[in-house]
């Protein structure tokens, strides 16, 4: 209880719970239209070209880029959940994109072809017949995102400057930095922030493996 209250952990608990959620969702919506159409649209000039600049952004070191969205998102008064929230979505979108497309080139485009003829449009071939099919890599990639939403500690420190607002991670280092020297309360304050994550990976694992092998073996 101690540990609760000196951390105000049910109010980083619910900031957290927020991002990661909020982010889950987004993600797994947004990722996949864009790698859907860039998978269906791959014989296209500009499509493969935004291909590999989504892969390439993969490679950009986030120290090299911190300054300047640290210094952007407080001009555009993002420096909050909100703004959390996008930025986490858009860091995920190159590795996601790139895991997608994979995936998406593997399906038959007959299935699509055969709904279009059904009289589905484009809108209706998505999310009818590919959103479906793409439910073990959804789940892979939901769940690896909710892991790193959770865990994430550099982008909350620099972005958010309402202490209201702090993340379990951001909380756990105040509190780290204040209580050193007690280490019942610092590793009491550890588990709490552990518990949530421990018990979605132990419950969601096999869907991670699932998504994993058939990604590789497709």
């Amino acid at each position: 209880m101690e540990a609760i209250e000196l951390t105000n952990f049910f109010n980083a608990l619910s900031n957290s719970l927020t991002v990661t959620v909020s982010v889950v969702i987004l993600t797994v919506l947004t990722n996949t239209l864009v790698a859907y159409a860039i998978a269906r649209n791959m014989h296209k000039k500009f499509y493969k070209i935004l291909f590999y600049y989504f892969v390439s952004a993969m490679f950009v070191p986030f120290p090299i880029i911190m300054l300047p969205i640290v210094r952007q998102t407080a001009v555009w008064n993002m420096d909050n959940l909100l703004g959390l929230i996008f930025l986490y979505v858009v860091y995920q979108l190159s590795f996601n994109v790139f895991i997608y497309v994979g995936y998406i080139k593997s399906i038959p485009r007959e299935l699509e072809e055969a709904a279009i003829v059904d009289g589905a449009s484009s809108w209706g071939v998505f999310w009818k017949v590919i959103f479906p099919l793409l439910a073990p890599m959804n789940a892979t990639v939901a769940i690896l995102t909710c892991l790193f939403a959770w865990n994430d500690f550099m982008l909350p420190l620099v972005i958010l400057s309402d202490p209201d607002h702090a993340t379990l991670p951001l909380v756990q280092y105040i509190f780290q930095s204040e209580f050193n020297t007690n280490y019942n309360l610092a590793f009491a304050s550890y588990l709490l922030a552990l518990i949530p994550m421990v018990l979605v990976y132990i419950i969601a694992q096999k869907w991670i493996i699932s998504g994993v092998t058939r990604g590789a073996v497709k």
